[in-house]
Order: structure tokens, then sequence, then C-alpha cells
């Protein structure tokens, strides 16, 4: 197995690889990215084409090889990910491959989801229960070949007709419960979640079922709206997006997705040719969503409701589009409440409506004007207040000042009177962010002494001249300057390799480490291409660690009785010249 793993790595370059799939750029002798699976704005995703390895040394903090770059960005278990980069690389496998036991688990559940949306499937089409769901369809104008291709069914209204189903089918009531289908009484008994309703399945980006989305049928009139399934282990709301996996590669050839908020919103638009488009769940847009939505384009529009929950959504997506630098618009329907009706009203229109979005600022400067008008100062003045927070995030230079400018036309005042109002929004926003940071959590972040030796050992093992920095660093510090344990015992191994060897091999010393220091050296080998440091001279950096070293050896010889004054003098002496070197650097 661990051959065949070993082939389908070396025979898939991970650099072209990840580069498919990312915007990389050459850092050194790595290279630099955005990291995909996480927000962030300054690049912290490090890969090595010499290590053939990956690492986010960012809050995300993910790493590994090809293979776990497939599994993250797929969300596929070990396994599956294998066996398609093996077909990819051409390389015949002879053995199973096998899959941990989470997503062993994640996989069972998704084959159970599937069973479940083949009942409901059943129950729709080819029993009489289902006939009141399937006139629903038909009064909504859903067709039946769209029906088919979403996999929508009708749950029974009964307490455990779903349940006794799956137990015939050799799945434990537990894990029909972890699947969400299923609820526990206070008695201790369950019951089925989902009881006469129309059922949306819920799919991931590969078309796998996560989860469900019961929606009551129009004609009751007990109980709630949407009955959806609880977060699982495979189904976490904040992630899902209704209909991605059908979307994607509209969305990637057009360069643009339309947000809707529910399924029959992104259902209908699709029955009619647009294919660019998917339903959050609820009315608030998420990072998880954009995140995942970022990877196929750079531009989202939002087709919320007409109401005053879709504005506020509107607001609220606006937050994550900037930082995530997002091309933002927004779809208005001023004909129909959602984007279901408006394309049963007049397609046509909808089609050019959603053709020629607005943006986002100038739907929120226009919003703003309609709710409070511009007769009176105290009019302009609210209309200001609102808008200034919302200009203050834009961060191309040349877009907020287009709406400074558009602002102070509105209101008629000078553009310096609209910057003044974003400074204040600037200032009130960073002293709530400051407020939110304890003492604690500041004192949690990496201290510096730790990163600078971090990034100076990976820029020697980087280096192609590894003993050449070698002889530089440690003419300055020894090993026992270095705080970090891990790094202490590689540079004493990595000394007793260059007493031993001439030439410097980079595979053959990784292969003389224990498996603990090879994972420390892999991602030393990779921080040296980040921003943690800027440009800095390795010997300024050296004499930085080593006075923080003596710094620390003067500290705790104050604080006892143990060691000789002798050696506090020499100590002091020794940091003397240490800081005078640095000055003259």
């Amino acid at each position: 197995m661990e051959n065949q793993i070993d082939e389908v790595k070396k025979k898939i370059d991970i650099v072209e690889f990840i580069g498919a799939h990312i915007e990389l750029k050459k850092a050194g002798r790595n290279f630099r990215a955005i990291c995909p699976f996480h927000q962030e704005k300054s690049p912290s995703f490090i890969v090595s084409p010499d290590r053939q390895i990956w690492h986010c040394f960012g809050s995300c903090g993910e790493g590994g090889d090809v293979i776990k770059f497939h599994m993250k960005w797929e969300n596929i278990p070990f396994g599956e990910a294998f066996k398609e980069l093996a077909q990819k690389a051409g390389v015949a496998l002879k053995e199973d491959t096998t899959e941990d036991e989470e997503w062993k688990k994640k996989a069972k559940l998704m084959s159970l989801n599937q069973l479940a949306a083949q009942y409901f499937e059943y129950i729709l089409h080819s029993t009489s229960y289902g006939e009141k769901a399937r006139k629903y369809l038909d009064m909504r104008g859903i067709h039946s070949q769209i029906i088919k291709k979403f996999q929508l069914g009708y749950s029974l209204s009964s307490w455990n007709s779903l349940l006794n189903f799956l137990k015939k089918k050799k799945f434990t009531v537990y894990e029909i419960f972890e699947a969400g289908l299923i609820v526990k009484s206070d008695n201790g008994t369950y019951y089925d979640r989902f009881r006469g309703r129309l059922m949306f399945p819920i799919k991931d980006i590969r078309g796998n079922i996560v989860g469900f989305s019961g929606r009551m049928l129009k004609e009751d009139t007990q109980g709630m709206k949407y009955v959806n399934s609880p977060e699982t282990p495979i189904y976490h709301k904040r992630e899902s997006l209704f209909g991605i996996h059908l979307a994607k590669e509209g969305i990637r050839k057009l360069n643009n997705v339309i947000l809707v908020e529910g399924e029959f919103d992104m259902i209908t638009p699709y029955q009619h040719g647009i294919e660019n488009i998917v339903a959050i769940k609820g009315s608030a847009v998420t990072k998880e969503q954009l995140l995942l939505l970022k990877r196929y384009t750079g531009r989202i529009t939002l087709a919320l409701d007409g109401d005053e929950a879709g504005e506020e959504a509107a607001k609220r997506a606006i937050q994550e589009t900037e930082q995530l630098e997002l091309e933002t618009f927004v779809c208005v329907f001023d004909y129909a409440k959602d984007p279901d009706e408006a394309v049963k009203k007049d397609l046509i229109l909808f089609k050019k409506l959603i053709a020629k979005p607005e943006p986002i600022y100038d739907f929120l400067i226009s919003l703003s004007e309609k709710k409070h008008g511009t007769e009176d100062a105290f009019a302009r003045k609210t209309i200001g207040d609102e808008i200034a927070p919302f200009i203050s995030r834009i961060a191309n230079p040349i877009v907020k000042s287009f709406y400074i400018k558009k602002l102070s036309d509105l209101l008629e005042v000078k553009e310096e009177a609209i910057e003044d109002l974003i400074k204040k929004s600037s200032y009130e926003k960073r002293k709530r962010w400051r407020s939110q940071f304890t003492k604690t959590q500041q004192e949690e972040s990496p201290q510096r002494e730790y990163v600078l030796q971090k990034y100076l050992i990976g820029v020697m093992f980087q280096n192609e001249s590894p003993y050449s920095i070698a002889e530089e660093l440690f003419n300055i510090l020894s090993v026992e300057d270095l705080t970090i344990p891990s790094l202490k015992k590689l540079c004493a191994l990595f000394l007793e390799y260059k007493q031993k060897n001439h030439v410097f091999n980079l595979e053959v010393f990784v292969a003389t480490l224990p498996a603990e220091l090879k994972a420390v050296l892999n991602e030393l080998y990779l921080f040296a291409s980040t921003d943690a440091i800027g440009e800095v001279s390795i010997r300024r950096l050296a004499y930085e660690i080593k006075k923080y070293s003596l710094k620390l050896k003067i500290t705790r010889t104050v604080k006892s009785d143990d060691t000789p004054s002798s050696s506090l003098h020499d100590w002091a002496t020794e940091l003397k010249e240490v800081e005078k070197k640095m000055s003259s650097l």
C-alpha cells in the first residue's frame, strides 16, 4: 500500500495539481497563495516542489501531501481521494485502500441518506400517499425531469415508517439518529423527523446527500413551514448550498453565482436555464459558503427575497464578501416577492435583471435614500451614518473614492465630510475590535522569538547550501540558545550529520530523522517562505535570538541563587557586545 501511495505522489506534481485549483506565486524555492480553506488576506499557504508538501501557517493550520489536498478540496475520504489520484496518475491499484474510521462513518451516513432519499422518492412517485405532493409540484410548475434530477420525494405522515424501513436495511437506531433522520423523545423512544412533507435532499459539491429539508405542503396549516436536518458529522448548515453539485460548472463558466434563499427559488430558475444558481438555508450568507463559491468565481449576485429580512441578509453578506474580495451585486425584483415568483411572472424580465444586477453599494445607498429621503439635514445625517460603515470596509481605493463622491453628491456635502464620517466609523470599529481581545488572548499569540527561530532554521534547510548558512548561524548561536525543544534536537542532529558528511543531501538527512522530527523539518521548510519576518538579514536574526537567550539567562539568574555571579557578569558583557553588533548591521 505504501509503495502505491508513494508511486502516485511521485507521478503527480503537487505544484501543478494545486496550481490548477488556486493561484500560486513563487516565493524562493517554494510557492505561496491565499489559503483556500479559511478566510485570510495575507498569503500563508505554502507549497514545496522539493518536498511535495503544502502547509497553511494561518488560522486553519492544515497541511499534507497532494492526497490530503485533494481530500480537503473535494471533502472526500482518503480512499476515494487516493483512487481518483491513482487513476489520474495511471497507477493500477493492486489492493483495496483503507479509510480511517471517521471517514468510514461519514461514508455510511451518506449511504444511509441515499437510501432514505430513494425511499422518499418511491413514496412520491409510486404510492397513493404521494399524490398530494405530486399535485403540489404540478401546481408549482415543476417538471417531472427536474423532480427526478433533484431527487425530490415525500415523507409519510407516520411516526416511524422511515425508521422501520431503515432498520430492515440493517442500519442501527443510533446510526439513523446520528444522520438526523429521527428524533429522540423525552421518554427515550425515537420517531421520524420528517412527516408528511415534500423532501429536498441537500447534497454536497460532489452530489453526496448530506441532509434533508422537508417542506410543508401549501394546504396544510399547522406546524413549521420547513423542517431541516440538524447538524451531523456530514451536514453543516453554514457550509451547505442547495444545488451546488449541479451549479458548479455553470458558476465557473459564467464567472458568477446567483445566491437565493429557498429551494424553489433555486429550482424554478434552474428549470428555465439559469444554471449558475444556488440556495442558502435561511437568510444568512456565511463565510464558509462564500469560501466554497470563491473556488469557482470572484463574483456574487444576491437575489434574495424582497423583504426586510432579504435586505438585512444583503447587508450582512457584504461584510464577508468585502473581506474575501468578491465583487458583489444585488438583483432586485420589484414585481415579485422572490425569484421563484419572478420567473413565473416574467421570465424575460427576470433574465434581464440578473444579467445587469446593481452593485451592492449602489443598492445600499439607494435603499437608504428610499427609506429616509433627503429633504432635511437629519434625514441626510441618517443616510450618512448608515452608509459610512459600509464604505469604510471597501479595500480598493478607487472603488472607495467613487462611493465617497457618490454619497457626497447625494447628500450635497463636501467629500471631506463623508471622509470624516468614515474615519469615525473606522475608529469605532477598531475600538470594538480591540475590546474583544483580552490580555489572555494576546498572550496566546506566537512570541516573536519562537517565530524567529522557526524562520531562521527553515531558511537554513531551504538554502541550496545549508552548510554555509550553518557556518554563519552557529558562529553566532549555539544549539542551547534555541528555546524550542524540537528545534534543539533537529539542529543537534544536523550538526552531527555535517561533521560526518561533506555534502548535504536533504533526502538522506530526512531519512535519518525520527518521525516527529521529519514533520518538524517539513513545516520549517515551508515556514521560511512565509511573510512572518520580512526582509531581514540572517546575521541580524541570529543576533536577535542570541540577545533573547542571554536576557533569559540573566533574568533566571537574578531570580535564583544557584548560578555564580561571574557567569552573570559574563552574560551581561556578551549581551552588550551582541547589542553593539546589532546596531552596526
